[in-house]
C-alpha cells in the first residue's frame, strides 16, 4: 500500500514565534522533521504543507518537497486533506511538524499497523510514569478496548480510581497519553474533514473526538519510543540540548 508523509507546517505560533524556522545548529525546526520522515523504510513521499511563501521558499531551497495550501484551514488535518486530495497514496500520515527528533522506526510502526484492513485511523500512546503528566490538562489522555481501539481522549485522567486519593492513582492502573502522529485511509481522511463539529470536541478541544462521536473508530497502538514536541522557548532549548549531545557523540 502506497503510503505518503505529510507534514502540516504553519508560520504563527503563538507561544514560540515562526518556530517551523526556529534554528536547530544550522538546520530549521521543520526541515529535522522532513529529513527524519525521509529515513522512513515504509512512506514512498514525504511533503511539507504550508500556507506560509516564508515556509515554502526555506523549505524548496533546502531542497525538500513543500506544497502551498489555502490560509483557511482550522487545523493541521484540514491541511493534508487538502494535500492528500491529489495524491495516489493509500495511507496518509499527519506528522507534526514541531517534532523534529521523531524516530523513523516510529513512524514505520504506524505505517505497518494502517496496513490492516480493519485500521482506517490509526495514531499511538505511551504509558505514563510520571504523576505530574498523569494529572497536567496539556498532556492528551487515553483509554482504549482490548483491540486497541480507543474509546475515550480525555485531558483529564482517566480511568478514575473511586477508592482511592489522586495521588496514588498511577501505582494501581496502568495509563496512556496520546501520541499525536496519525495515519489514515486516504478516503477516510477525506470523510473526516467534511464533519461537523461535536459537542465533546468543543468541550475538550480535541479533534479526534469529532471523528470518534460520528462513530468512527481510531486505533491507538503503544509505542516506546520518545520524542520532544516543541511548543514552547523551553522544548526549544531541550531539543537542541539533545541534538548536541548526538553531535558530540
Amino acid at each position: 500500500m502506497k503510503t505518503s508523509i505529510i507534514i502540516p507546517a504553519r508560520l504563527a505560533s503563538t507561544r514560540l514565534p515562526e518556530k517551523a524556522l526556529a534554528d536547530i545548529f544550522g538546520k530549521s525546526l521543520v526541515m529535522r522533521v522532513y529529513h527524519q520522515a525521509k529515513k522512513s523504510l515504509l512512506a514512498a513521499e514525504v511533503f511539507i504543507a504550508t500556507d506560509h511563501e516564508k515556509i515554502y521558499n526555506h523549505v524548496v531551497s533546502e531542497g525538500g518537497h513543500a506544497i502551498m495550501t489555502s490560509p483557511h484551514h482550522q487545523s493541521g488535518t484540514d491541511r493534508i486533506s487538502e494535500v492528500a486530495s491529489n495524491l495516489d497514496s493509500d495511507i496518509i500520515i499527519n506528522l507534526q511538524g514541531d517534532e523534529p527528533l521523531i524516530h523513523p522506526g516510529q513512524i514505520d510502526d504506524l505505517i505497518k499497523n494502517m496496513q490492516h484492513p480493519e485500521v482506517l485511523i490509526g495514531t499511538q500512546c505511551q504509558k505514563i510514569h510520571d504523576v505530574d503528566m498523569l494529572f497536567d490538562y496539556n498532556v492528551v489522555k487515553v483509554v482504549r478496548d482490548k483491540d486497541n481501539r480507543a474509546l475515550y481522549f480525555s485531558r483529564q485522567a482517566i480511568p478514575a480510581i473511586r477508592e482511592a486519593g489522586y495521588k496514588h492513582w498511577l501505582g494501581l492502573t496502568d495509563y496512556y497519553r496520546h501520541i499525536g502522529m496519525y495515519g489514515y485511509k486516504r478516503n477516510v481522511l477525506l470523510d473526516i474533514t467534511k464533519l461537523p463539529v461535536t459537542s465533546y470536541e468543543t468541550a475538550e478541544s480535541l479533534e479526534q473526538l469529532r471523528w470518534l462521536q460520528h462513530g468512527y473508530r481510531v486505533h491507538c497502538f503503544e509505542t516506546t519510543f520518545s520524542s520532544i514536541g516543541v511548543d514552547t522557548p523551553e522544548d526549544l532549548e531541550r531539543v537542541r540540548e539533545e541534538v548536541f549531545k548526538e553531535m558530540i557523540r
